[in-house]
């Protein structure tokens, strides 16, 4: 008995993990046409300038991500799971792969904590324009 509960366990996790995997996967990248722009302020276009810089050539125009780096519109970049001091250390320590198969985010080299403070604007900025929150 102890077998069979353990077997039907182990298949309910193998299911939950590969559809949250999936479901993670295809969300992984979102067509860069689709992103609502939020309304552009002077700040909000430096912060869009400095998140071009640094951080588009992986995550994407407009954030919608890249097959090198996962849109910053997935729920997983929602404040509530990733703060911005998540994004801060990302930045300057680069980060370990957890959500993505995309591999080890290295830091961002010659970024400086006032253009952070502003890329973390426009990906906010961006996530409040497409209903993320």
């Amino acid at each position: 008995m102890k077998l069979i509960l353990f077997s039907a366990c182990l298949v309910v996790a193998t299911m939950v993990a590969f559809g949250r995997f999936t479901d993670l996967a295809q969300a992984a990248e979102t067509s860069p046409g689709s992103v609502k722009a939020p309304e552009m302020t002077p700040q909000l276009n430096l912060a869009k300038m400095s998140y071009d810089a640094y951080c588009a050539s992986c995550h994407g125009q407009n954030t919608a991500g890249t097959e090198k780096g996962p849109s910053f519109l997935h729920r997983v970049y929602h404040p509530g799971h990733h703060g911005d001091t998540a994004f801060v250390r990302a930045a300057k320590q680069g980060a370990r792969a957890h959500h993505w198969q995309f591999g080890d985010m290295p830091a961002v080299k010659d970024i400086t904590d006032p253009q952070i403070e502003l890329v973390i604007k426009y990906i906010r900025a961006t996530q409040r324009a497409n209903g993320l929150f």
